[in-house]
């Protein structure tokens, strides 16, 4: 009889030990289902960021830079200012009420500092260099075509054979360009070389049969047309 009691609180103490670890078991997974779905959708959420409005958001396996396409919602177009005051930016249009930025225009022009000593001027000098917004001028030495009439017919013309014949003067310019002049070209079949030409000078010069040959600012030598 002991035996036999020993045996039965045995396999009534294993039972119960069963149906507790089944029942720990199955809570521990219904808790954790619901916090790996949650996860994932927050997971979708933060990489698409996609508040779709009556599209799709883009799958995010074949998702490249060519299939990239901005959400919904996050492109506004420019504000429409001065409208009235019931649409936002009316009356002094988000500028304020007074002062140099409030005005209409361009409040400062490119360069200016407020007042203290620019960059372009703080930079230092070097001779024959110009500084400031006009430093980037390509400066000529001019020619007009007038003094293109103390050269023979059909010489070739360039800035040395008019210093040599006195029809300029000595220059530290290593740049020329060929313009009009109230005195108008007489002398025919000239081949002239310079660095530029106004339209009215080309237009003198090939009237007369002649031509003109553009010469590069850096090597000197023709630049093929």
């Amino acid at each position: 009889r002991e035996l036999v009691a020993s045996m039965l609180l045995r396999l009534a103490v294993a039972a119960a030990l069963f149906v507790s670890a089944e029942g720990l078991l199955g809570s521990v997974a219904r808790a954790t289902a619901p916090a790996a779905a949650c996860s994932r959708a927050d997971l979708a959420m933060r990489v698409f960021d996609w508040k779709t409005r009556g599209s799709e958001a883009p799958a995010l396996e074949g998702l490249d830079l060519g299939s990239l396409s901005k959400s919904p919602g996050s492109a506004h177009r420019a504000a429409r200012k001065g409208r009235g005051i019931s649409a936002g930016q009316g009356a002094t249009c988000g500028f304020g009420t007074r002062g140099q930025k409030s005005r209409s225009g361009h409040s400062t022009r490119p360069g200016f500092e407020g007042g203290q000593i620019p960059l372009y001027r703080r930079l230092p000098k070097f001779v024959g260099r110009p500084t400031g917004p006009g430093h980037t001028k390509t400066e000529y030495e001019i020619i007009k075509v007038s003094a293109l009439n103390q050269l023979d017919d059909g010489a070739e013309v360039d800035y040395a054979a008019l210093l040599a014949a006195r029809a300029v003067s000595k220059s530290k310019r290593k740049l020329n360009k060929v313009v009009g002049a109230a005195d108008k070209l007489t002398v025919k079949n000239l081949k002239v070389r310079a660095h530029a030409f106004t339209s009215s000078a080309r237009a003198e010069i090939e009237a007369l049969g002649g031509s003109c040959i553009e010469l590069s600012p850096t090597t000197g030598e023709p630049v093929a047309a």
